[in-house]
């Protein structure tokens, strides 16, 4: 059996050379011609799933190492007879994080004020209910909405979109890319979305370049709607424009779900797929392979800190998301900063320890995604 496997898949010729042969190509260069002997192909979203791409392959499964399918072409794949998988949800605690440490450089760096502030959450998913859980650890309010969740459950617990961003001082998305009715999200945040927010609102978009429309943001933030953008996807990508880059008062080159484990959960989730696909029995251990967290355990001098300065002191030691802020002449090497991303540990691998017995702090630690000491618990 023989496996073609993206570049940017972490592992992937690990795991995939325990099925027979693997061989790894730079995500945007795999060609017609790579496929032709092919049984398998595992990619990224760098890698576009089109009818030219699979033109005269022997490809019989399709594996994307990510939470979104947006650059996979399914009526080719059923066409064709093709299996394939996602893996959603792999990448949702390292959004989470990188939500948590925007907002805490943003308290730090710019003064914003975040306790008892209102949070709207447009996408509640797998990210979207982990960001409504590290809301708590900041202080803040939560307005949740999501169209297919409020009409498969009941509208209870999710508000309309215009009650949202009439009321909320932050804004996060996190929706899928969708284009088809009922519910699209192409360009939803359009001028219409930004004129219905309150004046200084914070925008933040780590889901899909496509869903934002930039003009409309460039506009409110001319306009005084937006103060500050955290924007981690770009529409285009990866020639993004500098327009944009310069609005952000955070931009970074769509790596927040980039963590060690987003990117090895998507390579496990879809090894093991193609196990159950090709009827084989899944031998690979990727547990010998992880590295040490660089910071097993932090001690922090809480004394005569806030909440939040903790918090952020915290964070800031396990992911500083400054150094992944992009300038103007870092728009050329975008591709390059995503495949030699560094490794980025999430917060759960961090034990945070204090200096005084405070129960509210280690919880709101806890809520922020670190463990906490046994005696803590």
């Amino acid at each position: 059996m023989k496996t073609v496997v993206a570049e940017t898949v972490l592992l992937g010729r690990e795991a995939f050379e325990t099925l027979g042969d693997a061989v790894v190509i730079p995500d945007r260069q795999i060609s017609p011609e790579h496929l032709k002997n092919a049984d398998a192909l595992v990619i990224r979203s760098k890698t576009k799933i089109t009818p030219e791409l699979l033109e005269g392959s022997a490809v019989r499964f399709v594996g994307t190492a990510t939470a979104g399918s947006e650059h996979m072409d399914f009526q080719t794949l059923e066409k064709r007879g093709i299996g394939w998988c996602a893996a959603p949800g792999c990448n949702a605690d390292s959004v989470a994080d990188y939500f948590t440490a925007a907002l805490l450089r943003l308290y730090r760096k710019n003064q914003l004020k975040l306790e008892d502030r209102t949070l709207g959450i447009i996408g509640v998913g797998q990210v979207g209910s982990r960001v409504a859980k590290r809301a708590k650890a900041l202080g803040l309010r939560v307005l949740l909405n999501d169209p297919p969740r409020a009409a498969r459950e009941g509208d209870r617990g999710f508000h309309a979109l215009e009650t949202l961003l009439a009321e909320s001082d932050i804004v996060t998305l996190h929706v899928p890319l969708i284009k088809e009715k009922p519910w699209p999200t192409l360009r939803m945040a359009d001028c219409r979305f930004f004129e219905q927010m309150k004046l200084n609102t914070v925008f933040i978009n780590a889901s899909r370049g496509k869903v934002l429309d930039s003009d409309a943001l460039l506009l409110a933030k001319k306009n005084g709607i937006v103060s500050y953008a955290v924007l981690d996807v770009w529409d285009p990508e990866p020639a993004i424009r500098a327009d944009m880059l310069a609005a952000a008062a955070i931009g970074t080159p769509h790596i927040a779900g980039h963590s060690f484990e987003g990117k090895l959960n998507g390579t496990i989730q879809v090894y093991r797929e193609a196990c159950r696909f090709f009827e084989t029995a899944p031998v690979w251990d990727h547990t010998p392979l992880l590295p040490v967290p660089a910071v097993p355990e932090l001690k922090i001098d809480s004394r005569g800190k806030s909440n939040l300065e903790v918090l952020e002191e915290a964070v800031t030691a396990v992911y500083d998301i400054g150094a992944d802020c992009m300038t103007e002449k870092d728009i050329e090497r975008f591709d390059k900063l995503r495949a030699r991303y560094g490794v980025r540990r999430e917060f759960k691998n961090t034990t945070v320890c204090l200096t005084e017995n405070r129960p509210a702090l280690l919880k709101r630690l806890g809520e922020a995604g670190f463990a906490l000491p046994p005696a803590a618990h």
